[in-house]
């Protein structure tokens, strides 16, 4: 299977790809080609954009706030090889309410459990504020534009739900994940583990750099004691 997943861990990012990319993946851009198609969902203001298009990658941003993609769009405006679509990504399409904090609107989420236990909440964090956005799946983004070489997915704890609306592997994807929430995660690698993904890597936080070694994930393991 020519396919890949990074996973964004709390401080690492876990990566699963094809036997190919094996001896010659060093850096999560390693991957990226230039001229080829890459969906960042969640792409908040346009950092990681940013360094995709660096790269010559063309990008289709999902963002579901009206502020962020307002800043996208000045961002990108003179950018042919941007397209920003004001939507999120979610099992079916149609309208749901975005918790919003004003204070960071990087950690606005769709996710419940995130307000509750993620240690932004424990720091004191607020979500004041709900808006009602369109939503589509990630299978219909993929009719309107194509199969991404990459997709990065960075949606709060909503990930599992994304995911979901994905019926078939594609060439290369990542996933954020938070320790304290490591059940959703677990979700995330199931799932992707049936659509036939098989081998994960790590980077650390928000760096490129790719762990040295290959783990794999093994389904209906002890959910309290995951490993990779």
């Amino acid at each position: 299977m020519n396919s890949l997943i990074i996973i964004s861990l709390l401080f690492s990012t876990v990566l699963v790809y094809a036997e190919q990319y094996v001896a010659t993946l060093q850096s999560i851009f390693d991957f990226i080609d230039r001229d080829s198609l890459v969906f960042d969902v969640g792409a908040h203001i346009g950092n990681k954009t940013d360094e995709y298009l660096r790269r010559g990658a063309r990008v289709v941003c999902f963002e579901p706030q009206p502020d962020c993609c307002q800043k996208l769009r000045n961002r990108f405006a003179r950018n042919e090889k941007v397209i920003i679509e004001q939507v999120g990504l979610s099992t079916k399409s149609g309208f749901m309410d975005l918790s919003v904090c004003s204070s960071s609107n990087t950690i606005s989420t769709f996710s419940k459990e995130f307000k509750c236990l993620s240690r932004h909440s424990q720091r004191g964090y607020k979500w004041d504020a709900s808006i009602s956005v369109p939503v589509s799946t990630f299978d219909n983004m993929i009719k309107k534009y194509g199969i991404p070489q990459f997709c990065k997915i960075d949606v709060e704890n909503y990930e599992y739900d994304v995911l979901r609306g994905l019926s078939k592997p594609i060439p290369m994807l990542s996933i954020e994940f938070h320790i304290e929430l490591f059940k959703n995660t677990v979700l995330c690698l199931d799932y992707l583990s049936q659509l036939g993904y098989r081998q994960f890597n790590f980077a650390a936080g928000e760096k490129a750099q790719l762990y040295t070694e290959i783990v794999g994930y093994k389904r209906g393991i002890d959910r309290k004691n995951t490993q990779l």
